[in-house]
């Protein structure tokens, strides 16, 4: 079951030191890797001594917490951390993120403001920046680090493949947070040209461009572009000051009654917002983050920032897939093992009760598989995961024939205890006693066969027993003076027909189950073929879903600028969402390719396909390789399907060895 590990004060997750710069701190990833819930990332940040960790303490039901200090210096370093319930969505864990106060001048090098920012977007769902006063061009000039994020951020790790190919900025609307301004202290009122405003058209005129071609009409139209571009989701609240100026240096001690009725219900407003508004973190391709998951990126971000590169969002993605794919199979084959030790009743009666077990089994170990794997890299490690579930169920088979072996050879010991005794006592050294030991052989093996739950080596023990009593009833039968040569030489005909009758039995339920296995395993390849059509089906759908939104998020861009008159920059809108569309055609048309590669033999079309779903970035890489190179489990099926259209009856379990 999934956990939530809420912690009871908060923690440093990633440290500004002045001699090792950022670190990711030990402690914080060992409370993360402990929560298995999808996670709500709340991240604030803004100017030092703003009130940014009361708001957080606040967010967390809290009145104490995050650390406010009272003086005039930044009092939060680096990025600290809160886990705790989410108020609103269960099954989730809300995470808090403070963020050490920009443009600290005490700090002498603020090299790491920017960095400590685009860590704060890239980490959660939701970023509030805090700021006091008005959103007057200083304040908006405080943001300045926005119009870095083109530069310090990149979506794809490979170059561009064409000069036509639209920059990574363009998308990064798809996954920065959605965008919170908090004015703290507002003492303005909400009213323009006499008619009153809400705060969001507040924010919206703030960020309004002018026209010109002047510098100073050039930087100031900058960064309302790039907030604009970057954070097209926007809010804005208003807080009015909390309390006199004297009882603000004891804010978090204040009783709720002892503060400002606005500001009190300013707070509940902008908490209610955040809380149900707030969406979980996912990364590209639309994969929810969990705990565990947060760490890894936080981790892989700060080695790039440590290297000297920009953060990628791809190569994040692809260094967190590679472990969560790898825990996802190692989750689904436990599940599996603990599913089949439990259920499983051995010896089964018959190969293809255990078979079935089996395909119920590895249905709920693929549906935990698929609900925790990436899409990149998954064929590897389904693959795995097929292989490793082979292998369990190979050792069930064992397991199930031994378990009836030992059964059938007990059975047939307690059984043959009295023939034992008179084959001591010379009870067939008599003329007549080869048909006397035919006779009690003959009600042994009949009362053997009578009993219930001697499992699938039933017949094959059996065999094996008669086969080696052949020898006493030989000597038996020569001893036996009431047959002539001519008689004795009859009688060993006929064991002789009805020993090789019971060993033709034997081999031909040998040979069925030795069909019904590699039945199942082809059943098995064609499942496993399906569910990862079924996965690249979904992730065409959530990709073709980004396509959508960044469009319409241009479109808006476009429509507002066409409103205000920029004519020429409302142009540049519409050419990139020509080019997102080119894009787009070329990636469905690569996704085809391995939907035809995926569907044949394996069933029908996938449905995003038949409806134009696209495959997503990552997924190109696979439509570029070779067929075999796709998935070695459709070569796998393929030898299977030959195999079983041949009646070959060679071990499924050589067929998987060389498969790998």
């Amino acid at each position: 079951m999934a956990s939530e590990v809420p912690t009871p004060v908060p923690v440093c997750l990633i440290a500004n030191t002045p001699t090792e710069g950022l670190v990711v701190r030990q402690e914080a990833l060992r409370v993360l890797s402990e929560v298995t819930q999808p996670v709500v990332v709340v991240a604030i940040a803004g100017p030092y001594r703003t009130g940014k960790s009361y708001l957080m303490n606040r967010l967390a039901g809290r009145r104490r917490g995050f650390s406010l200090g009272s003086s005039v210096q930044s009092h939060t370093k680096g990025i600290w951390m809160w886990c705790a319930p989410h108020p609103r969505r269960p099954g989730h864990t809300l995470v808090l993120l403070d963020t050490e106060g920009l443009g600290d001048v005490q700090k002498g090098d603020a090299k790491n403001d920017t960095w400590i920012f685009l860590l704060s977007v890239l980490l959660s769902s939701t970023l509030v920046y805090n700021s006091r006063g008005t959103i007057d061009q200083q304040a908006v000039d405080q943001l300045h680090y926005v119009t870095t994020l083109a530069e310090k951020v990149k979506l794809k790790a490979a170059p561009k493949e064409s000069a036509g190919e639209v920059e990574d900025s363009e998308k990064f609307a798809l996954f920065f947070p959605h965008f919170v301004w908090a004015v703290r202290d507002f003492t303005l009122q909400l009213e323009m040209n006499g008619e009153e405003i809400s705060e969001d058209e507040y924010l919206e005129n703030a960020l309004k461009l002018r026209a010109g071609s002047s510098p100073e009409t050039q930087r100031h139209n900058q960064l309302r572009e790039c907030i604009c571009q970057f954070f097209p989701d926007r809010k804005c609240f208003a807080f009015d000051q909390p309390a006199s100026k004297r009882d603000l240096a004891r804010l978090e001690e204040l009783r709720d009654d002892e503060l400002s009725p606005e500001f009190r219900q300013q707070v509940e407003k902008f908490c209610s917002h955040v809380w149900e508004k707030s969406a979980p973190k996912t990364v590209p391709g639309g994969h929810v983050v969990t705990g565990s998951s947060l760490g890894k990126l936080a981790e892989t971000y700060v080695e790039a920032i440590q290297s000297g590169a920009a953060p990628c969002l791809e190569s994040a993605v692809l260094a967190l897939a590679e472990v969560e794919n790898t825990a996802a199979v190692k989750g689904a084959v436990a599940l599996y093992q603990g599913l089949m030790k439990q259920q499983a009743k051995l010896p089964t009666e018959t190969t293809q009760e255990l078979l079935e077990l089996h395909s119920r089994c590895q249905r709920k170990a693929l549906d935990l598989f698929m609900a925790r794997a990436f899409s990149d890299g998954i064929c590897s490690s389904q693959t795995e995961l097929l292989g490793q579930l082979e292998a369990v169920k190979a050792k069930f088979c064992t397991d199930n024939e031994q378990a009836s072996r030992d059964k059938c050879e007990a059975a047939l010991r307690d059984l043959s205890r009295d023939m034992e005794r008179r084959i001591g006592d010379g009870a067939y050294s008599v003329p007549g006693g080869y048909e006397l030991f035919r006779g009690d052989q003959q009600a042994l093996v009949e009362r053997y066969r009578e009993l219930p739950g001697k499992g699938v080596k039933a017949d094959a023990v059996l065999q094996e027993f008669l086969q080696s009593r052949k020898a006493l009833a030989e000597s038996i039968l020569r001893a036996d003076r009431c047959l002539t040569e001519k008689g004795k030489e009859l009688k060993r005909e006929r064991d002789q027909r009805e020993s090789a009758e019971r060993e033709r039995d034997v081999q031909r339920k040998r040979e069925a189950e030795d069909k019904q296995k590699l039945q199942d395993r082809l059943r098995s390849c064609q499942e496993h073929v399906l569910r990862l059509r079924k996965k690249l089906e979904d992730c065409a759908e959530k990709r073709l879903e980004e396509h959508r939104r960044l469009v319409t998020y241009k479109s808006k861009e476009e429509n507002a600028l066409l409103k205000d008159g920029f004519y020429g920059k409302a142009a540049q809108r519409r050419e990139v969402i020509y080019s997102l569309e080119e894009e787009y055609v070329s990636t469905n048309s690569r996704f085809m390719h391995l939907v035809g590669v995926m569907h044949d033999g394996a069933g029908p079309p996938l449905v995003g396909a038949q409806n134009g779903g696209q495959a997503g970035c990552r997924q190109n890489r696979y439509a570029s390789q070779p067929r075999a190179q796709i998935s070695p489990l459709l070569t796998c099926r393929q030898k299977l399907q030959r195999n079983h259209q041949g009646g070959n009856t060679v071990a499924p379990s050589r067929e998987i060895n060389k498969d790998k």
